[in-house]
């Protein structure tokens, strides 16, 4: 079951994910619908960096596993690598001049909150040899930090009050999305999938379905609008 492999390869600090995504930065193309969302990512791996150090999270090796392996699942495709369901519309549509900064980042943070976070914890939990419930605490609290960065991701994005007339269709896609709403069904999935380990078929029918479902989604937030 492909999706639902444990990495064996996967990186082996948030250093070092900060330093594959600082790598991509560099070598990307600003106004790249990938690029953005790297930005966005970066900000957040950071933050949950400093957190780290000063001792926030109640289980550091949770958070830290849990952090450098959901990483993975996204560094993978920026990389290169195999592409879900839910990252296609975020590659195909990348360059596409009438889709919105703020659209690109909100596709990818749907895609990696919305697929990647449910799989992440079944891969933590499979490390770690513990349940979801012991990972609890630590998926808060990566999600209270999303949750905080989100708002400024959308001001910074976001076109000014002079285009808030042309903003209009744009305001009224991204409303129709929650970060808040995403996080809440990904930890249902990510229990969901660790209830479902014993029964292969309906797991990998599930991570698919799923898969799938957030692709649609994304691929509705890359809806091209007017200049």
């Amino acid at each position: 079951m492909a999706q639902l492999e444990h990495f064996t390869n996967s990186v082996d600090s948030v250093d070092t994910v900060v330093s594959r995504m600082r790598a991509l930065d560099a070598v990307l193309p600003e106004r790249d619908g990938v690029a953005v969302f790297n930005r966005v990512y970066l900000t957040v791996t950071e933050a949950i960096d400093r957190r780290l150090d000063a001792g926030r999270f109640p289980d550091a090796e949770a958070a830290i596993t849990l952090d450098v392996l959901f990483a993975e699942r996204y560094l993978r495709v920026a990389e290169g690598g195999c592409t879900p369901a839910c990252w296609r519309p975020l590659l195909q549509f990348r360059r596409h001049p009438g889709v919105r900064p703020l659209q690109f980042a909100l596709s990818g943070i749907n895609a990696h909150i919305g697929h990647d976070l449910a799989l992440a914890v079944v891969d933590t939990c499979r490390t770690l040899g513990c349940e979801p419930v012991d990972l609890e605490d630590e998926f808060e609290y990566v999600g209270d930090v999303l949750v905080s960065l989100e708002e400024r991701i959308r001001e910074e994005l976001m076109p000014g009050p002079d285009l808030l007339q042309i903003a209009d269709p744009l305001t009224h896609l991204l409303g129709a999305w929650s970060l808040e709403r995403a996080r809440e069904a990904t930890w249902s999935a990510a229990r969901a999938l660790w209830a479902l380990r014993g029964l292969p078929d309906l797991a990998e029918e599930f991570g698919h379905r799923l898969d799938a479902a957030v692709g649609l989604a994304g691929r509705m937030l890359l809806t091209p609008l007017p200049d």
